[in-house]
């Protein structure tokens, strides 16, 4: 990252509680929704005196920060959201978070949602690193407060833009890179959100052989792809890359950013970046490797959808 932070500040915003060794929150506090979270970030833009952002969110913190850009769209230059589900959970889904929380401890119900299976049974020293971190530096009673808000969020209800159709849908309008691991159980609510957003601005990049927290299991390659992004948008010109290779799956579109943004804010301090804890269709694919720069020269309006596999 030190390429990054060279260039551009870091707001980090904790949801209430959720910093490590907080105090219990008091008995009469009602937690807020994740709508509620979201509306709090533009308090924290102008208390830091910040234009505009581009947002890093991962899991909840990717919901909200997805959740802010579409109701204060002038806010946010672009977005980068690691494992985010775009939908509400369903009735089957509620009933199974009811019966986890009466048969699972709070630590054992985190683990499961951030992790697949196959990580959990193979990967011992991660997932004991971040079962105690749950259970030694968080408070649970504040974690178990947050964790409850996340599972009663709406569903974002965006809607993928259909040339020559409405033009006022509902959609993220920045640049936005989609990240996710093959193997986390966030994959197919991802892959889902691509398929509900403007083609021509979101990019997915499913990293193989990764498990459910790609910036924890691969952070060359996440903060690589970022790189990339930004200089797409115009940032960082300078910037040096190690032009990691990755094999793109064609499906049937491949996404860019609209038309080049003339950007003069390599330094500028009043830019930040704000940090925030339909299925595929089934169709043959062809797979090329291609450097990852694509990331980054993707200004030819070409009206397909991009998924990478690092």
């Amino acid at each position: 990252m030190h390429e990054i932070l060279r260039h551009l500040p870091v707001c980090h915003v904790e949801a209430p509680g959720q910093h490590e060794a907080a105090k219990t929150l008091p008995t009469a506090y009602t937690y807020p929704t994740m709508d509620q979270l979201s509306e709090a970030l533009p308090a924290v833009l102008k208390h830091f005196g910040l234009r505009s952002v581009i947002g890093l969110g991962v899991g909840a913190g990717a919901y909200i920060l997805a959740r802010f850009a579409l109701n204060h769209p002038d806010l946010v230059d672009g977005l980068v959201l690691i494992n985010i589900n775009p939908n509400a959970d369903g009735i089957m889904d509620t009933v199974a978070n009811k019966i986890t929380g009466w048969t699972h401890t709070l630590p054992d119900s985190v683990i499961t949602h951030l992790f697949g299976k196959e990580e959990i049974q193979t990967n011992h020293d991660l997932i004991a690193t971040y079962r105690h971190h749950v259970t030694a530096t968080m408070n649970q009673a504040n974690v178990s407060q947050f964790f409850r808000s996340y599972n009663s969020r709406g569903a974002l209800e965006v809607e993928r833009p259909v040339p020559g159709g409405n033009i006022n849908v509902r959609t993220l309008k920045c640049p936005t890179l989609l990240l996710v691991g093959d193997n986390s159980p966030a994959v197919e609510a991802v892959v889902d959100c691509n398929s509900k957003l403007n083609p021509t601005k979101t990019t997915l990049l499913k990293m193989a052989d990764c498990g459910g927290l790609p910036q924890v299991d691969q952070p060359a390659k996440v903060i690589e792809a970022f790189k990339y992004f930004i200089q797409g948008m115009g940032y960082l010109s300078s910037a040096s890359m190690t032009r990691l290779r990755s094999r793109t799956t064609s499906s049937s579109s491949i996404s860019s950013f609209d038309g080049p943004r003339s950007r003069a804010h390599t330094n500028d301090m009043q830019r930040g970046r704000t940090q925030s804890h339909g299925p595929e269709d089934k169709r043959g694919r062809s797979h090329t490797d291609v450097s990852m720069e694509s990331l980054s020269s993707s200004h030819q309006n070409i009206s397909k959808t991009t998924e990478m596999a690092c």
